[in-house]
């Protein structure tokens, strides 16, 4: 069972089964809240999180899709861990890099890019992946 965590430790959690997919995001609010060029993200069921310690605040906000999504995070350290929207259903959208184990980033496939178009034209197109 893949566990994951904030930065400073204050709220962790545990995601059931593997993740169905693997998707880099490209749209301007993961470049804001990841504070980098796109965000790494692991889709898993929504039905398998146990939070195994503390509480995470949530924001919600319209995300760049027109759909509603809710981030997850550290109230003390800011750390988004996971999201959700109703564009993935019944779906966690983790920030890979919340998880534990980096052997899981390490053997990662990328499946999906998604805006695509907003993609900076340094970052090259991950080969094989979807690109929406």
């Amino acid at each position: 069972m893949p566990s994951g965590s904030c930065m400073c430790g204050n709220v962790s959690y545990e995601v059931a089964g593997d993740s169905v997919a693997n998707v880099l995001c490209h749209c301007y609010d993961c470049r804001k809240i990841s504070g980098t060029t796109y965000s790494s993200n692991s889709l898993y069921s929504s039905d398998g999180l146990k939070i195994t310690k503390g509480t995470p605040k949530q924001h919600k906000k319209v995300a760049d899709s027109g759909n509603e999504i809710v981030s997850n995070f550290c109230g003390d350290c800011g750390s988004t861990m996971w999201r959700t929207t109703a564009t993935f259903p019944g779906k966690l959208i983790v920030k890979a890099g919340t998880l534990d184990d980096t052997s899981i980033i390490d053997n990662w496939t990328v499946h999906k890019e998604l805006f695509a178009s907003n993609r900076p034209k340094w970052i090259g197109a991950q080969e094989g992946a979807a690109q929406a």
